[in-house]
């Protein structure tokens, strides 16, 4: 892992045949593409950029990209109530359903408009597949519109040079854990195809709720119907599928996914044990790039599309509950299923222009439909909670036609940028770029960037860099309806940041680096729900600041032992109660140590301490308490044609691991938290001709 540190420092407008040669050198993860839309050097890249390869995710005994992120400094990967969804908290950002951060693949967003976020039936992401991942901390609206509010996510999926042959592979492990793939990589006439296919489930950590928001119900009104103590609904199937095919100047990609997730703590923070949600997610990406189709002129362009369905089949609270002293009992439970179906079309082009002395200039213009056009609904509730009938599955009524959660809605959005990097004197660049958006429903809006960037030497690296960011508000924040808790705002405003950053790379001997930032930020017209009651309306309403800094080393001590750590520290404030933000850790230490002991064989140790969580103001509750984990993975690699394995141990000493459930309106629905899994021992099998 590498981030804002380099194995080597290159002039601004280094040639594209020099970064290749030095990449076959060094290896590839001392390049990035995600700061500036073209492949620079990472100690040069105008940003604070991170990049995992192939050989990290199996070191770190990886199953999933949330084990990737989790090492990433300034990133720590938190749950939310949503069929328990990675929340990827940078810099102590942790608001709502965390639509803040953009996640990317293969350039392309993965963002759900309903939500804003990856979608409730994101479901995680397996990573036999995964090229590599690059990370930027901080505001990526500059290049990447909405939602590149705290930081940027994309993952680089294998290409059939990557894959080279057929692969196939098998895991189990805890919790009834079961996944099988295949990849294959080769050529079809002329054209290189890859190819991925993986099915996989598990029953997941059943950790114990020992108390939930129907326990809170039971004691004000004298009911029984709580399931708590009881486990969390974790069980999940998966299917993953991948084709890329690339001709020349051409690549086609598919995409799908398909999700069925048990309900986690449930859609209501009461436990659900039947509940399930299914999702689908299928997408296409079509580029063409010419890197001279003109002189000193590269020309790309692309189009994507991209259809995603959840589904949901849940008991809000359970049999036995009524929600005040007047209201009936429910029979079957509290049963309301919102089904929704997505559709996403982009367009976009881009040129790059070396023509001008010292100067690269980046500019491209694009076009984006995103809408909900169908919704679905039903239930057994009033409006105003009573049950319909005696509130059993019998009552059960279609809705959709009569009080819809929200009915279809769609927007467009024209967006253009420009950027220029600037080699204004020998050792210094600095990188300009400025971003407008025009949405159809809410407006406008500009983000510029700024970074300066000084080779003050040929292995110390500065960076000084300033970016603003926006988080469009998303289709449920606008227009929830027919909702007695929440509903929507259509005069809502996006969520905008400014950060300043500063850091510094330093190459202190040949096989050491390390690596320095510090930040602040400022966040205003947050959407959070204001409530009037029982019912929530979203509004702009707030200011968040934060600063902090994030020290990064490497050390190759022998040619068999490598050492690499991270430590990140941040402090956000919530400017309404001049308390801490809260839900986020002040300190955060990773480290790593791969220990080649003999040819083929690797075994790989990692530590992630968390420090304790404070709470956001008005929760009533502790702070909540640290943790450490230790994993460690034992592998062996003899290359095609042999059969590979890999053993990995995670949370070794089976550590008490949680993250901080909501507080919301007075109320804490999980008083104990979101539970993470214990000891894990996952074994795998893989084969290569």
């Amino acid at each position: 892992m590498l981030s804002a540190l380099g194995l080597l420092s290159l002039p601004a407008l280094a040639q594209s045949s020099d970064e290749d040669e030095l990449a076959m050198s060094y290896g590839d993860k001392s390049f990035v593409s995600i700061a500036t839309g073209s492949r620079v050097p990472v100690t040069r890249a105008p940003a604070v950029a991170t990049v995992i390869t192939t050989e990290d995710i199996a070191a770190i005994g990886a199953t999933d990209l949330d084990d990737i992120l989790e090492t990433v400094p300034g990133l720590h990967v938190s749950r939310e109530t949503q069929l328990y969804a990675p929340v990827y908290v940078v810099r102590g950002i942790n608001i709502g359903f965390n639509p803040q951060v953009l996640l990317l693949i293969n350039g392309v967003p993965q963002t759900t408009v309903y939500t804003g976020n990856r979608g409730g039936g994101w479901g995680g992401m397996p990573v036999e597949n995964i090229a590599r991942v690059e990370v930027i901390r901080g505001p990526g609206s500059a290049l990447y519109g909405a939602e590149a509010f705290s930081g940027v996510i994309n993952i680089i999926t294998k290409t059939a040079g990557d894959i080279d042959g057929t692969e196939v592979g098998l895991r189990g492990g805890s919790f009834n854990t079961k996944d099988g793939w295949m990849l294959h990589g080769g050529k079809w006439g002329g054209v290189d195809v890859a190819a991925y296919l993986r099915v996989g489930s598990t029953d997941g950590a059943r950790s114990t709720i020992r108390a939930d928001a129907q326990s809170a119900l039971d004691a004000a009104l004298g009911t029984q119907a709580s399931l708590a103590p009881g486990p969390v609904n974790n069980d999940r199937d998966f299917v993953d599928g991948m084709l890329d095919l690339s001709l020349d100047k051409w690549r086609l990609h598919f995409g799908y996914r398909e999700r069925k997730l048990g309900s986690g703590t449930g859609i209501a923070s009461a436990l659900d044990p039947t509940g399930q949600s299914y999702s689908q997610n299928m997408g296409a990406d079509l580029n063409y790039d010419d890197k001279a189709i003109l002189p000193d002129t590269a020309v790309s362009l692309q189009a994507s599309l991209m259809h995603y369905k959840e589904f949901s089949d849940a008991v809000l609270f359970p049999a036995g509950t009524k929600l005040s002293p007047a209201s009936a009992t429910f029979a079957d439970g509290m049963i309301g299923n919102p089904d929704k179906w997505e559709q996403h079309g982009r367009l976009g082009a881009s040129a790059t222009y070396t023509g001008f002395s010292d100067h690269r200039i980046r500019a491209g213009l694009g076009w984006e439909k995103e809408e909900v056009y169908r919704t679905n609904e039903v239930k057994n509730f009033n409006p105003d909670y009573t049950p319909i009938g005696t509130g059993s599955v019998a009552d059960v009524i279609d809705v959709t036609n009569t009080a819809p959660f929200m009915t279809p809605h769609g927007r467009y959005k024209r967006y253009a940028y420009a950027q220029d990097e600037w080699s204004l004197a020998a050792d210094w660049t600095l990188t300009a770029g400025i971003r407008h958006d025009r949405y159809s429903d809410f407006g406008s809006t500009t983000n510029p960037r700024l970074a300066l960037v000084w080779d003050a030497a040929y292995n110390v690296t500065g960076k000084l860099m300033y970016g603003t960011a926006f988080r469009a508000p998303s289709m449920s924040e606008l227009y929830a309806i027919n909702n007695p808790v929440v509903r929507g705002n259509p005069d809502l405003k996006p969520e905008r940041i400014r950060t300043v950053e500063a850091a510094l790379t330093w190459q202190p001997m040949n096989r050491l680096q390390l690596g320095m930032n510090v930040f602040h930020y400022e966040m205003s017209d947050i959407i959070r729900l204001v409530y009037g009651g029982v019912q929530g309306v979203y509004q702009n309403t707030g200011h968040q600041n934060g600063h902090g800094m994030e020290l990064e080393a490497e050390w190759e001590f022998s040619r068999a032992l490598r050492l690499s750590g991270n430590y990140a520290y941040q402090r956000s404030t919530d400017e309404a109660t001049d308390q801490d933000a809260g839900n986020a850790p002040h300190h955060h230490v990773y480290a790593r140590a791969d220990w080649r002991f003999m040819p083929n064989w690797a075994l790989h140790s990692q530590v992630n301490w968390i420090s304790k969580r404070m709470r956001v103001a008005g929760d009533p509750r502790p702070d909540l308490a640290g943790y450490e984990t230790v994993d460690l993975t034992l592998r062996n690699d003899r290359g095609a044609g042999h059969w590979n394995f890999a053993v990995s141990v995670r949370n070794l000493f089976d550590r008490d691991v949680r993250e901080p459930s909501p507080y919301e309106n007075g109320q804490v629905s999980l008083p104990d938290d979101f539970p993470m899994p214990g000891r894990a021992v996952y074994a795998q099998a893989t084969y290569k001709f």
